[in-house]
């Protein structure tokens, strides 16, 4: 059999993760996917364009930044991210796009990157743009384009290390009491304290993720897997998910929610118990700092949230060992072991863990 000879030298055919078909061009050292069916119109374009080291369908001016966003975003370099990561991305890029697509990149400096970092109200905003532009660069410096990257030099905004703050143990207690065992809230809650699942792995969680009295699965921003024993208070909500439908939270027709709409579903949960943190970030950030209280190593809290290193774990680490070295000091002025009361504290300054709270999270 005689074999055709490939019409379009340097393309090859993949399959993703998703099991979408594309099809990728290859060029001394260039690569990019080409849109549309292959052998279409649009493909042929995108593919002479490929040829000469042009971003697929790319209509900006070349070396403006907008042509340098449309390479990148044509990239693997893009396309090998998880698709949680592409969309606040893609979000920069297009407000980047608008604001300077018109400048060309080259020439574009520490100070200039300041500048758009300027136009931007919020200091975690600010370095994203610098963050971003920082990723473009360094993708334009090692396909020779540029030699230096500017973005690197740009001065980052003072920020909080900590980020949004976790719950409380007043706002578990009155997230218990708003919403019962056997609701949706309380199962999705459970879910995310025990688990240290982000939004859109709780939307994706079912039974297949439960095996010999664990639940597995793998975190969709990382790609790596949590493995954790199941612990009563999940086990308790467990029982109340029906058993003939895949996921554990699904909304009409066992329909899985996506993490958007998931999210906000939780801040209106949050919101009915009275819990000013509405976010379920905050119900992982609160697992993680519970490990820690408890003696959790850096290690252990990484592997509950599912993390690729100890950085992050490292901040619950370091705040709970903090805590834990004012006992053990204080405890020195009167020669009292670290977990012994040091005073009588009046009851306004006790410990309010040893209050009891109504279901309005007030004092009873």
């Amino acid at each position: 059999m005689i074999r055709r000879k490939n019409p379009f030298p340097g393309v090859t055919r993949s399959v993703d993760r998703h099991g979408r078909v594309r099809w990728r061009f290859r060029k001394a050292g260039f690569s990019t996917y080409l849109p549309g069916e292959y052998g279409s119109a649009e493909f042929r374009a995108a593919y002479e364009a490929a040829q000469a080291e042009r971003p697929s369908y790319s209509t900006a001016p070349p070396n403006s930044m907008a042509w340098l966003i449309e390479a990148y975003l044509a990239s693997p370099d893009f396309a090998e991210l998880a698709e949680s990561s592409k969309r606040p991305r893609r979000r920069v890029y297009d407000w980047l796009r608008k604001v300077a697509g018109h400048l060309p990149y080259k020439r574009c400096t520490v100070q200039g990157v300041e500048k758009l970092m300027d136009k931007k109200d919020r200091p975690n905003a600010a370095n994203t743009v610098a963050k971003r532009l920082s990723v473009l660069f360094v993708f334009a410096c090692r396909k020779g384009w540029m030699k230096h990257n500017p973005a690197k030099y740009a001065k980052r905004r003072k920020v909080s290390r900590d980020g949004f703050d976790p719950f409380t143990a007043a706002d578990i207690d009155r997230f218990r009491q708003r919403w019962p065992s056997g609701s949706k809230a309380r199962l999705a809650f459970e879910l995310a304290l025990n688990t240290g699942a982000a939004r859109q792995d709780l939307a994706r969680l079912g039974w297949q993720n439960v095996q010999g009295g664990r639940i597995r699965y793998r975190r969709g921003k990382t790609g790596i897997e949590a493995d954790l024993p199941i612990l009563p208070e999940l086990a308790a909500e467990l029982r109340h998910a029906p058993t003939g439908q895949l996921l554990f939270l699904t909304h009409g027709q066992g329909k899985g929610y996506t993490t958007e709409s998931l999210g906000n579903l939780f801040r209106r949960w949050c919101t009915a118990a009275g819990v000013p943190i509405a976010r379920a970030h905050g119900v992982r950030k609160a697992g993680a700092t519970r490990l820690a209280h408890h003696g959790a190593s850096e290690a252990e809290i990484m592997a509950y949230l599912a993390h690729k290193d100890t950085r992050m774990a490292s901040i619950y680490f370091r705040k709970a060992q903090r805590g834990q070295l004012a006992d053990s000091a204080f405890s020195r002025l009167g020669g009292a072991e670290p977990e012994q009361n040091l005073s009588n504290l009046g009851e306004r300054l006790d410990k309010p863990t040893a209050q009891a709270t109504d279901g309005n999270g007030k004092n009873g």
